[in-house]
């Protein structure tokens, strides 16, 4: 696993170790980075199942301002400071041991605002139809922002969810990619 583009290209990042969690391959980031990107001029990230922080880190390297990590597996949390420590982001990425609801409910008390959200839950434990509406609800997708989820085939999710409009999905194996925008930025 390592950063694909951008300022710290070519960086190895280490994988959380142990099978609690199932990193998104380079093919897949790649394939993510060509729908959402490939680069950016700022803006903020919320990668809510850290893993590895292989999403979030790629997000920085292509030029997004901060990011925001949250993992709930304390070696996952020890792998992203690690990983964002060898890119030299450490200025630009905030890091909390949290699972993913009690960490959405303190980014709303904090009133954040996120230009890019990535949501990639192990796949057995997903809650995503509840964080999309909840983000929805709550405005923690910028106007302008867009969310990714990463999810197994056999989940079908809703082509919207609050003013979250599905945009786009592309299938790569046993993966989904699905791509949410505001409804009012897709019409």
């Amino acid at each position: 696993m390592r950063v694909i583009s951008g300022e710290h290209k070519g960086v190895t990042l280490k994988a959380v170790p142990g099978d609690s969690t199932r990193p998104t391959t380079d093919k897949v980031k790649e394939s993510i980075f060509n729908m959402i990107g490939p680069y950016f001029h700022g803006g903020r990230v919320l990668d809510l199942y850290g893993g590895a922080g292989g999403l979030g880190i790629e997000t920085l390297s292509r030029g997004a301002d901060h990011a925001v990590f949250v993992d709930k597996n304390f070696k996952a949390i020890q792998t992203i400071r690690s990983n964002i420590q060898a890119c030299g982001l450490s200025q630009k990425a905030e890091v909390y041991k949290n699972d993913a609801k009690r960490a959405l409910q303190a980014l709303v008390k904090r009133e954040k605002q996120f230009s890019y959200i990535f949501l990639d839950p192990p796949y057995a434990k997903q809650q995503l139809p509840l964080e999309l509406a909840f983000i929805s609800e709550n405005h923690l997708l910028e106007s302008s922002g867009t969310i990714v989820v990463e999810h197994d085939v056999r989940v079908s999710l809703d082509n919207q969810y609050g003013t979250l409009l599905k945009v786009r999905e592309e299938k790569y194996g046993d993966t989904m990619i699905a791509i949410y925008q505001h409804e009012e930025r897709v019409i």
